[in-house]
């Protein structure tokens, strides 16, 4: 019987005293926010999975909800969606028949996004839950850790 025979050590393309060789993915934030991300949507399709929405879809519902009438430029701004973005996701509640859009009455050249009554409802029925994603999402943290966490990564917004 041969004895085991441990592979030789895996060569680097770098010096360890290079800065590229001290570069670790999983300590970068990107890499840090997008896995938080993943937990967080994941967390949202479980739990407002029923509802058959999207999270874009929902901001933008449950922001409606809170302002009322808004231009669209506006509701883009206010639930940080680029213009093709909040184009796209105001067409697909339209045609769900959960908001709509109105010429404003001081301004004929402004249209109007705002929630259908079947769009209030719904939007209600989602808020009353929604707040369940950002509580198992942060569940791994204590309280103060994430009032830290929040308030710090509004700095970075």
């Amino acid at each position: 019987m041969m004895d085991a025979v441990a592979p030789p050590p895996k060569e680097t393309a770098c010096e360890p005293e290079e800065q590229a060789c001290a570069y670790v993915l999983e300590d970068q934030i990107g890499f840090r926010l997008r896995k938080a991300h993943q937990r967080a949507s994941e967390i949202f399709n479980e739990v407002m999975g029923s509802f058959a929405v999207t999270p874009t879809q929902f901001a933008a519902l449950a922001k409606l909800d809170e302002v009322g009438p808004v231009a669209q430029s506006q509701l883009g701004r206010l639930v940080a969606m680029d213009p093709a973005t909040i184009f796209g996701v105001v067409g697909r509640l339209m045609k769900r028949g959960l908001i709509e859009q109105r010429v404003a009455e001081k301004d004929a050249r402004v249209t109007l996004v705002t929630l259908t009554v079947e769009g209030r409802r719904a939007a209600g029925r989602m808020k009353a839950v929604a707040e369940e994603v950002s509580r198992r999402t942060l569940a791994p943290l204590s309280r103060k850790e994430a009032e830290t966490l929040l308030r710090l990564m509004a700095k970075l917004e």
